[in-house]
């Protein structure tokens, strides 16, 4: 069976480290590469849930299986003394008083594995309750995040607005400049002229 929880893991572990990868390029990063950031900060902690309740599982399995051993155990021995109940019912009172305690022991202990198993269930509820309102405090967090951006990067495009329209009027007032210098020009080429012609003429 594909283990969803690994393969979510790995991906987010992939994602975080474009993330990261972009962060190094200087490129901007949008609200979903910041939910990924915040999201791999507690990853970690989810995998370490994971293995805790794993550890718990194979804990619970092998005292289940004590648990069947002792059982099988306690068959094997009842069929023995069946076998042998009519040459030896004084010896039968005394293993049925064994059994019984033996019985007991038993019960007492898978009495006491389930009142320890109750305290694990009641742990990791409570873990999981706190990681669900770690979860939440951090959802918080990114919109809060997302909005104070998304009002930065509003502000900063109104002033690149601003800034292209500045530009766009000097390069106005340059053309302006540029056109007043040609005039200009043309003027004194007109002047030099006629001194020039002026000259000439009275050299004549």
């Amino acid at each position: 069976m594909v283990d969803v929880s690994a393969i979510t893991y790995d991906a987010l572990r992939v994602a975080a480290e474009h993330v990261l990868a972009k962060v190094r390029e200087g490129k901007r990063l949008g609200t979903e590469d910041i939910f990924i950031l915040y999201l791999g900060t507690i990853v970690n902690e989810l995998k370490d849930v994971r293995s805790e309740v794993a550890r718990l599982e194979d804990k619970i399995d092998k005292t289940s299986q004590r648990i069947d051993e002792t059982n099988k155990r306690i068959d094997e021995l009842a069929k023995s003394l069946s076998a042998r109940i009519d040459d030896t019912n004084k010896r039968m009172d005394e293993t049925a008083k064994s059994l019984s305690a033996r019985i007991d022991e038993t019960n007492k202990r898978i009495d006491e594995t389930n009142r320890r198993i109750d305290e694990v269930v009641k742990s990791l509820s409570a873990r999981v309750d706190d990681l669900a309102k770690r979860i939440d405090e951090t959802n918080g967090r990114i919109d809060e995040l997302a909005k104070s951006l998304s009002a930065r990067i509003d502000d900063t495009n109104k002033r690149i607005d601003e800034l292209a329209k500045r530009i766009d009027d000097l390069a106005k007032r340059i053309d302006d400049t540029n056109k007043r210098i040609d005039a200009l020009q043309t003027t004194l080429l007109e002047i030099q002229r006629l001194l020039m012609e002026l000259v000439r003429s009275r050299q004549q």
